[in-house]
């Protein structure tokens, strides 16, 4: 097995800004639909009201609503609406919906999103370090011990409703997935810790360990601290300085695990400088 996996045998992924990020603010893409369906607003007044909208709704109806009374659909369907009223304009409910359903399926696709720098470099590097460990098991079948501890699982831990899949196979990437976890269908969040319980279980690795494992996340609280609090080596993808994380998140915050991109994080990791 490669020295730069070191004794990791499970690395996660996070989604949103670590290996996919939008193609456009949700101020202009939303302002760009709305236009098709004859809504005109301001796309700056968008931004802000999605934002607004985003955080009321994840207070209200947390994960999606997935423990509520209304289902993930009508949870974006009420931000949606949300977000064009606060901005100005109230769409008649059957406008709305079709507004709303084709914003669903728009986000989707890779009209809407687009890969992280670095982030399928990345993924075919530690293919090739499956394959490298694959090989490993072959050459050393009388050796069970050492068949199973070069064994090497990539998996996705994320924050998301169930159209995950669908996006992970559209942005041509799911097959380098082990298995995916979003928090909806799971019905549990980062950063609980049994979101990370669920990932040891998925990965099919026998004997793992919490310090066998790295998540990599773009999240100070949800991705590192969450991954560092169940034993995880952790990677945080940030572009705020190391001063800045540790001023608003703590000193748990490491400088040799925050990285700019991961381009930057395969640069140093494939070289072994970094030190698990």
């Amino acid at each position: 097995m490669s020295s730069a996996l070191g004794r990791i045998r499970l690395i996660t992924f996070d989604v949103t800004n670590t290996l996919l990020q939008f193609r456009g603010s949700p101020g202009k893409q939303y302002g760009e639909i709305g236009a098709l369906f004859g809504v005109l607003c301001d796309n700056a007044e968008l931004a802000q009201s999605f934002k607004a909208n985003w955080n009321i709704m994840n207070r209200k109806y947390p994960n999606f609503g997935r423990n509520s009374r209304i289902t993930w659909q009508q949870w974006w369907h009420q931000l949606i609406g949300n977000t064009f009223s606060d901005s100005g304009s109230l769409i008649p409910g059957e406008k709305l919906s079709s507004l709303a359903n084709h914003l669903l399926e728009l986000y989707k696709t890779s009209l809407c999103w687009q890969h992280c720098n670095g982030s399928v470099d990345l993924l075919n590097y530690l293919r090739l370090q499956q394959q490298l460990a694959a090989h490993h098991n072959d050459s050393d079948v009388n050796d069970n011990h050492s068949s199973l501890k070069s064994q090497i699982a990539l998996g996705v831990i994320a924050n998301f409703d169930p159209r995950l899949d669908t996006l992970l196979r559209n942005m041509k990437i799911k097959h380098y997935f082990d298995f995916t976890i979003n928090s909806y269908d799971s019905n549990v969040e980062k950063p609980s810790p049994e979101i990370f319980d669920l990932a040891l279980k998925l990965s099919n690795l026998e004997n793992l360990k919490p310090e066998e494992c790295l998540h990599i996340g773009d999240g100070p609280t949800t991705d590192y601290l969450a991954a560092k609090n169940v034993g995880w080596n952790a990677a945080l993808i940030h572009e705020k300085t190391i001063n800045y994380l540790i001023k608003n998140y703590g000193d748990k915050i490491e400088d040799q695990f925050v990285f700019q991109s991961l381009y930057d994080f395969h640069k140093k990791f494939s070289n072994n400088f970094i030190n698990w």
